[in-house]
């Protein structure tokens, strides 16, 4: 029995009984060493409605890429053919069953939470992951990833690791000491005959542990010195294990070294230092270590580090020599293997430790490639080749979404090499670093200078480069530091693509020159450039994208992004999504397909949180938020002014100006207009007017200005809007300079012009618009038809979601003389983002399982999503979705 867990007993009991009913989840168990966290860890599974799959991570093992996902399940790949092909693809070669593909550490975890739904399909299952503070990092985030997605399914994943290393997203369950009592009881049960001098100084010095309670009386050593208690118990393991006979210790020392626990390895290495099997034996015997199913496991892992740091460091430099030799049918086991028997340099076990490298990095194991190159490094003798793994292993830190130690390799590859090529690229992770963790100036600064360098020998990345300047200065709000990358850019030998690259960054800049000719020129320029860029690589049409999003094609935007979603969810190239996503978003904003937004926007975010990608967070948050703030949703703007407190002086300016944007919409919609103008006032004077939010705001400046009564303060936002509309040449655009303009004049027949120009390009601005010409009709007492257009605007703002809107165009319909004003019934507007997305794709016909490959769900869930969309839309089997409209 435990003794004093009955709190935790309770607890995990009653979740693992959510799980068994379909409401999985996951746990982390944390406490320090000796706590009973395994303890724990066995009585879950002992629940017999469980099927339950184990690993337990190794510190050695923690830089072989997903060797504790292997372990974890191995059991359940019987499955695999069940999970969706591309995730499928992505698990097979992150855990070597197949050739590696495209970075895909996102399909790997999707494939986990996919595999183990359909392992549960037979049943409830139990994965029990044991000192997860040293499991490989690939196989953590997939854990981690998996546990966070487990709601629908009949799993439970319950971890245990030491304090300190909890795993992001997974609530956690903290084991505290026993108490007096349970101490006690505990010692009682497992050592009765102890004098009682011995056994209160045993409760002492345990002081509530149960590891040391168990085996501290094991030790004859009465010595009471306060040491940190892992160290005390390292201690007890350490004199134990010197008291066994020379090849006992040797041989736990081998099986210490050998991280995966394979018993036939551990004995083909004991062979090569002349031991037997019977050694091994002798500390199973002692109750060190257990056999079975040919594999090696020590009983508690500070018995291991006690076996390893007790000995000699010459018997680890043979232990790890012997264990290089009976791994020589891994290459990548006895690479490291081979770099821990290494006293120096050596290139012959550099070159096997970075050819590891490259392997783990093609199984999207990118930490592992990390710490293998960065141990190459230190054997390489020859420093301008060091340079060279550190700056690979720099530019795959960065993959592997570690900002700190990508800085930390350039830092270190800087300082041993001047070869122009070389600082290009360690400036280019500088500048990725800067990019997602720091400051976009610095972005500029970085990737300049190091552009300036390269250019004369290698003028495409030189312009490749400068681009990413331009594009990191553009959403900081600094046209000036733009303009000097444009000109470094036309100062390069020029061809056919480096010339479309200028073209492009030097119609942006027209485009915000404050001059209507060369403004038009910008468009002109930019529109041909999407019209040739639509079917380039995905880096280049995300800038078309952007570039469209600049001159107002929102439908373009959509298009090009909608088409470059679906190839990299089908690719794998999951990168991309969070960028692609956004961009998708603020086309789906412009065009008033608000709920469409808020799905892109929000897988958006999720994909961002788990790439670890902060900056595209900030970006999707602050679209959320914005959409929040046309809602009324006032808790759902907070991110929004989160991510302005945490922006250092506007720093992202296009970041900045949808947060700014939004906050001032929410005031606008509850008539707190002073803030509102205010807001958006001081957000005008700053780098935000230099990014397209900025100069689009210009209409809600206007109407705050005019509504406080301060029409003087609506003339510079409306010439603003004039001289965009002016170069843009869009009928929408031009019809919002007419609404504001009849604000600003009282010339309520400008109103009547801008609904013609406006059609249906931008739902949201046309329904503003019916709603303010019904309140200009109203006051001007023309009812009848004032009520024409107020109930336009009502039934538009109901369809938007736009509750604060929606409310006032009612409340002016009342005052029109119309008493009754309902509310529209859209049966699809019940919908949230992703049950509407789901419902969509369903309709195509296309099953569960392909409907989950698409949308990185699980088929369960996306049961779940139909089971409760199907009522909401009146309807009780797929075959009716045909007759619904969805949009």
């Amino acid at each position: 029995m435990l003794h004093g867990r009955e709190r935790e007993q309770q607890a995990l009991g009653r979740l693992l009984a959510e799980a068994a009913s379909g409401r999985g989840g996951a746990v982390v168990v944390l406490g320090e060493p000796g706590g009973g966290k395994s303890a724990l860890l066995r009585w879950a599974s002992s629940n017999q409605r469980f099927r339950v799959l184990g690993c337990t991570g190794v510190e050695s093992e923690a830089e072989l890429p997903f060797a504790a996902l292997q372990s974890l399940l191995s059991g359940a790949m019987g499955h695999l053919p069940g999970v969706p092909g591309p995730q499928a693809e992505a698990l097979r070669a992150a855990l070597g069953l197949a050739a590696p593909g495209c970075d895909n550490r996102f399909l790997v975890g999707l494939a986990t939470v996919s595999l183990l739904a359909e392992l549960a399909a037979d049943g409830p299952v139990l994965c029990l992951v044991d000192d997860a503070q040293w499991l490989d990092r690939p196989s953590a985030e997939a854990l981690a990833f998996a546990a966070r997605r487990l709601a629908a399914e009949k799993v439970f994943l319950l971890f245990a690791a030491r304090e300190g290393a909890a795993l992001a997203g997974v609530p956690e369950l903290a084991l505290k000491r026993l108490d007096p009592m349970a101490a006690r009881a505990l010692l009682a049960e497992h050592a009765p005959g102890l004098p009682a001098h011995v056994r209160d100084r045993v409760l002492t010095e345990a002081d509530g542990n149960p590891l040391a309670l168990l085996e501290l009386p094991k030790t004859d050593d009465g010595d009471p010195r306060r040491l940190p208690l892992s160290h005390r118990l390292q201690d007890a393991y350490r004199r134990r294990i010197a008291k066994l006979p020379a090849p006992t210790r040797d041989a736990l020392l081998v099986a210490a070294a050998e991280e995966s626990g394979a018993l036939a390895a551990t004995l083909r290495a004991m062979a090569g230092l002349g031991l037997t099997a019977d050694a091994l034996a002798a500390a199973e015997v002692e109750g060190l270590i257990a056999v079975e199913e040919q594999k090696v496991s020590f009983l508690h892992p500070l018995i291991r580090t006690a076996a390893y740091r007790g000995a000699p460091f010459t018997d680890r430099l043979a232990a790890h020599a012997a264990l290089a030799d009976a791994l020589a049918d891994d290459p990548d086991r006895a690479a490291w293997h081979r770099a821990a028997a290494a006293t120096g340099p050596d290139e012959e076990v550099a070159a096997d430790l970075e050819a590891a490298a490259l392997r783990a990095r093609r199984r999207s194991g990118h930490a592992t490639a990390v710490a293998a190159l960065e141990r190459a490094a230190r054997l390489t003798f020859e420093e301008p080749e060091r340079a060279r793994r550190l700056a690979l292993a720099a530019e795959i830190a960065v993959d592997a979404g570690l900002p700190d130690r990508a800085r930390h390799l350039a830092g270190q590859a800087l300082r041993l090499t001047e070869d122009a090529r070389m600082l290009a690229r360690v400036s280019t992770v500088r500048a990725r670093v800067e990019s997602e963790h720091g400051s976009l100036r610095t972005v500029h600064k970085v990737l300049v200078a190091a552009a300036g360098q390269v250019a004369p020998l290698d003028p495409d990345a030189a312009a490749s480069m400068l681009a990413d300047a331009a594009r990191a200065s553009w959403s900081a709000g600094d046209p000036v530091r733009v303009a000097q990358a444009h000109r470094m850019l036309e100062a390069l030998p020029q061809d056919p693509t480096r010339s479309k690259l200028a073209d492009s960054i030097g119609g942006a800049l027209k485009l915000h020159s404050g001059d209507a000719t060369e403004a038009a020129d910008g468009v002109a320029l930019l529109r041909e450039h999407v019209v040739q860029g639509r079917n380039g690589p995905p880096g280049l049409r995300l800038n078309v994208a952007l570039q469209a999003l600049l001159t107002g094609d929102y439908d373009d935007t959509r298009d090009i992004m909608a088409d470059l979603a679906e190839e990299s969810r089908a690719s794998g190239a999951v990168g991309w999504l969070p960028a692609v996503l956004c961009t998708l978003a603020t086309a789906e904003i412009n065009l008033g397909r608000h709920r469409d937004a808020i799905q892109s926007a929000g897988e958006a975010l999720r994909i961002a949180e788990d790439t670890g990608q902060p900056s595209r967070v900030a970006h999707a948050e602050a679209l959320l938020a914005y959409v929040a703030a046309v809602r009324g949703d006032e808790p759902g703007t907070r991110p929004a002014e989160q991510s302005l407190r945490r922006l250092p002086a506007h720093d992202n300016a296009l970041v900045a100006a949808w947060c700014e944007w939004a906050l001032a919409l929410l005031d606008l919609g509850h008539s707190r207009y002073e803030a509102a103008l205010d807001r958006l006032e001081t957000a005008a004077r700053g780098p935000i007017r230099h990014v397209g939010p900025g100069v689009h705001f210009a209409a809600d400046q206007v109407e705050a200005a005019v509504r406080l009564g301060r029409p003087e303060r609506a003339a510079e936002p409306l010439a603003r809007l004039e001289r965009w509309a002016t170069a843009a040449r869009l009928p929408w655009e031009d019809g919002l300079v007419l609404r504001c303009r009849a604000l600003v004049t009282a010339d309520g027949t400008l109103y009547a012009r801008a609904l013609e120009l406006q059609g249906e390009a931008r739902p949201f601005e046309r329904a503003r618009t019916e709603l303010l010409y019904g309140e200009w009709l109203r006051r001007e007492r023309h009812k009848v038809e004032s009520r024409t257009h107020l109930r336009e605007a009502l039934e538009r703002f109901e369809r938007l979601g736009a509750v604060p809107w929606a409310e006032h165009a009612r409340a002016e319909l009342r005052a029109a003389g119309e008493s009754s004003a309902p509310a529209a019934a859209d049966a699809v507007a019940q919908l949230t983002p992703q049950e509407l997305q789901v419902v969509r794709l369903a309709a195509t016909g296309a099953t569960n399982k392909e409907i989950a490959a698409r949308l990185f769900l699980s088929p369960k869930t996306v049961g779940h999503h139909l089971y409760r969309a199907f009522p909401k839309l009146g309807i009780s089997t797929r075959t009716e979705l045909a007759r619904l409209s969805l949009e």
